[in-house]
């Protein structure tokens, strides 16, 4: 019978253990998930529209394909910057939410006001 020892290895001293984790900061990626986000609000918008009113039937088809085929657009475009380290997670949680599109455009506004605010500093007035 053998026995199988569990070893725990260290990272090697040339990978940077905090990598994945690293802060996201905006790039050439992020203005286009920010477009995307609010056209994909606006194809939702006019789907729960024509959804609600009656005799909308044709209407209401193809913004459902349009919201169908953008909202998964939209969360790889998400994804990808993900990757790229130009978007943080929180906001592909966000857009998946039941809210979906809505969801994104909240998560953008929360993530441009947390980046655009000052280090904070517990000497200074808050105002």
């Amino acid at each position: 019978m053998a026995t199988a020892t569990s070893q725990r290895t260290e990272p090697a001293a040339s990978e940077p253990a905090g990598e994945p984790l690293r802060k996201t900061a905006p790039g050439a990626l992020w203005p286009w998930v920010k477009r995307a986000s609010w056209v994909e609000l606006a194809i939702f918008a006019a789907l729960c529209f024509f959804w609600l009113a009656p005799g909308f039937d044709h209407e209401a088809m193809i913004f459902g394909w349009a919201h169908g085929l953008g909202f998964i657009a939209l969360c790889v475009l998400i994804w990808v910057a993900i990757l790229r380290h130009e978007a943080p997670y929180t906001l592909l949680a966000a857009t998946l939410t039941p809210v979906g599109p809505l969801g994104s455009v909240i998560g953008i506004g929360v993530i441009e006001r947390r980046r655009g605010r000052p280090a904070a500093n517990p000497g200074a007035a808050s105002p």
